[in-house]
């Protein structure tokens, strides 16, 4: 595969279905780059950062730990809970982590690359890829995984599901779905497959 077939790959999917398991796989087995979208969202906020302050500025210094770094628990309350909240912070960190993006797929010259980014559709990312693979899993075990993961009450994980995009529109959009209801050989399974067929 020469370089201007450079095949980007866009993971998504919904919170809790299993991304972060499917790209460690995928970066461990198959030695593909991954450039999580989170990581840099976190880069985006570190302390003293332009957006770190502009979120200080707007919620006070209640926002901070002791240690002067942001609550992310706290600010998660806050986005999770109020839509305008929610957009005038993806407003600051969406265009961070895009252009952050468009930077490092041009440093790359692999053939293969995993762009990790939950909220592909809902932040307008799709332009940055050519091929989208969407993790799923049924609302259940979502919501499951969800209060495990992040010791929420069933309300709490439900609010933060319905937050984005249903999964429903996503497979919708997507190129590749993959299917995490099972265990993990099973998803396993489903990436070897994958794999195989590119």
């Amino acid at each position: 595969m020469d370089q201007k077939q450079q095949v980007i790959i866009g993971l998504t999917g919904g919170i809790a279905t299993g991304k972060s398991t499917v790209s460690n796989y995928l970066q461990e087995k198959y030695l593909i780059p991954i450039l999580d979208a989170d990581l840099i969202a976190k880069n985006a906020v570190v302390i003293n950062s332009p957006i770190f302050n502009d979120i200080v500025d707007r919620y006070g210094k209640n926002i901070l730990l002791n240690n002067g770094s942001l609550n992310r628990e706290k600010l998660g309350n806050i986005i999770f809970n109020n839509k305008t909240e929610k957009l005038w912070l993806e407003n600051k960190i969406h265009p961070f982590v895009k252009e952050y993006l468009k930077n490092k797929i041009k440093d790359l010259s692999n053939p293969i690359i995993v762009l990790s980014i939950p909220l592909l559709f809902e932040a307008k990312m799709t332009n940055l890829v050519n091929n989208i693979w969407v993790v799923t899993c049924d609302f259940y075990t979502q919501i499951d995984r969800l209060k495990n993961r992040n010791n929420l009450t069933e309300e709490e994980a439900i609010s933060r599901i319905n937050s984005q995009m249903s999964l429903k529109e996503k497979v919708k959009k997507a190129d590749i779905v993959i299917n995490n209801n099972e265990n993990l050989q099973d998803l396993y399974k489903q990436i070897d497959l994958i794999m195989l067929r590119d």
